[in-house]
């Protein structure tokens, strides 16, 4: 493939890749197995992405290990144990140091090196990336492997920065001298205060309760948690997984996304109160997601099915907590069950029963300032050690606009996405040659058991990377006709199904950020659709694209 042209002081490739976490490491890999000079860009000291930054305690998978995996070496997957049905951080970091290490990944990755921001230069038909330390490097193609959920946002109240005591975001845990895990932070004995009840703040919140000597629980809205049920991997379970990893692989790949759970093909309102009680029951007491993904079919697109289920898991949270003025503000009342992300518990609720756990409901006092002590309130101050800052992230696009990215005539990404993304299979969009977004906005990988759908997504811009050298082309651009319509069929599918009813960060509403607008940043057609339509473009030479 030929190379941008050469400036006598920055590096030329062929292709640029920023982020080493699971879809920057296997981009890595099939770019170089095609030959392609690559350099990897990545803000962290290591590879992981998600991985790396979040170890905070309690940080784990919530799909099951085995299915989040990479499943294209058959040599890996034989020499890897998952220990647990659903992996601890440290573990999963490990696992990918194996990866890093068995495919010797590192020494084309620049670690510390946060890209501040990428331009397209026309005249020479490639891109320019530089990084905070003010390393250059130019590439004929920019891949991003950024992440969903890698925009730390923090709160916006005033006087965070005058608490002396020790403060974290969870994305920002540091890291222990050793191994792959987080670092003790000494909560043992101390007042601790989370800010946040997410997917995030549930995982910390059961571990912060055992170490605490008080812990305040600052929610900022209640979630629907369901619990976990993991389990350590027995020796016999360990066999049966590693016999059974291509119908674990074809299960999740013929299902809608990416996990084992596929939706029950029955109506919620048609069936037998009995029977949808019971059913109601079993799939309560399984592991992992198939209480969201692997109910009724209706229960997510209609919202007297979805009631059903809402009324059953409101229930469950009222009997897990003793005080039932307590457990009314656990239950969410503005959302159904599964229009926002489930977060995974274990014990969750029951962390509320004990002495040394208090709710703070922020509906009712909401917080007025961080102090030099604590947290300030409308009512009271509380005075804190420690203060953990569960608030989340700039989701899907955040990322991107946070590095000044710049296309064809100057063009900005964040200007192009200030009222929401608009994009091409979610993949690229008009303005922005040579750009490919792996896992970005509109794209069938961010609702998806997200290993599974990066595969997909990697595969897919391999190919097109083959195609483009064995027909001696150098440039492509997605149409603004293709853009328009892959953005208007991303928006259709979304008003069809409950979770566009409801704010959340699927839908680009942070609490924390007011001046973002409501837009629905995944895909809602299922992985299948999207690997269709994706299968569908590459057959027909591209189509959508513009190539030179």
């Amino acid at each position: 493939m030929s190379q941008a042209q050469k400036s006598p002081s920055t590096p030329q490739y062929d292709a640029l890749i920023i982020g080493a976490g699971i879809a920057g490491m296997y981009q890595l890999y099939r770019l170089r197995e095609l030959g392609m000079s690559v350099r990897v860009f990545e803000e962290g000291s290591d590879v992981g992405g998600t991985w790396y930054w979040n170890r905070y305690p309690g940080a784990r998978f919530d799909s099951e290990s085995y299915t989040y995996g990479y499943s294209w070496s058959k040599e890996l997957l034989e020499e890897w144990d998952w220990t647990e049905h659903f992996s601890p951080q440290p573990e999963t970091m490990r696992y990918l140091d194996l990866v890093a290490r068995k495919f010797d990944l590192r020494k084309d990755i620049s670690f510390n090196s946060r890209v501040k921001s990428a331009t397209y230069d026309e005249t020479a038909n490639c891109w320019e990336i530089e990084t905070e330390k003010g390393e250059r490097a130019r590439g004929r193609f920019l891949i991003t492997a950024v992440g969903v959920l890698s925009a730390t946002q923090m709160p916006r109240i005033p006087g965070v920065e005058k608490f002396k005591g020790f403060s974290t975001h969870t994305s920002r845990w540091p890291k222990a001298e050793t191994g792959f895990g987080g670092k003790d932070i000494g909560m043992k004995g101390k007042r601790v205060g989370v800010i946040g009840t997410g997917a995030t703040g549930v995982q910390l919140l059961q571990e912060a309760a055992k170490e605490a000597g008080h812990l305040y629980v600052f929610q900022l809205a209640p979630e629907f948690c369901a619990p976990l049920r993991n389990s350590k991997i027995t020796p016999e379970e360990q066999k049966k997984i590693k016999a059974s990893y291509p119908e674990i692989f074809k299960k999740c790949n013929e299902s809608n996304a990416g996990f084992m759970h596929s939706p029950v093909m029955a109506s919620a309102l048609q069936a037998p109160p009995e029977e949808r009680e019971k059913f109601f029951e079993e799939i309560y007491s399984r592991p992992g997601f198939e209480k969201w993904l692997g109910n009724y079919v209706d229960t997510l697109i209609d919202e007297r099915a979805n009631k059903l289920m809402t009324d059953f898991i409101s229930n469950k949270i009222r009997s897990r907590v003793k005080d039932p003025v307590l457990a009314e503000k656990l239950v969410p009342k503005n959302h159904g069950f599964g229009m926002r992300r489930v977060p995974l518990d274990t014990n969750y609720y029951e962390i509320y029963n004990q002495d040394n756990v208090t709710l703070v409901d922020l509906r009712d006092t909401p917080i007025q300032e961080v102090t030099e002590k604590g947290i300030k309130t409308s009512d009271k101050e509380y005075e804190l050690d420690i203060i953990i800052y569960a608030t989340g992230f700039d989701a899907v696009t955040g990322s991107f606009t946070r590095i000044d990215i710049t296309g064809a005539g100057g063009k900005k990404l964040k200007d192009k996405w200030a009222n929401g993304p608009r994009t091409y299979l979610g993949l690229g969009g008009h303005d922005f040659p040579n750009f490919l977004t792996l896992v970005g906005p509109h794209n069938g990988a961010t609702f998806c058991n997200i290993p599974r759908c990066i595969e997909q997504n990697v595969e897919w811009v391999t190919d097109f990377m083959k195609y483009m050298r064995d027909h001696k082309l150098t440039r492509l651009e997605p149409t603004v006709a293709a853009e328009d319509e892959w953005t208007n069929h991303v928006n259709e599918s979304a008003s069809f199904q409950l979770i566009s009813k409801a704010d959340s960060w699927f839908m680009g509403v942070n609490i924390n950020m007011p001046e973002k607008k409501r837009n629905f940043l995944l895909y809602a057609g299922g992985s299948q659709a999207y690997k269709a339509k994706c299968d569908e473009v590459k057959a027909k030479n591209y189509e959508g694209f513009e190539l030179s």
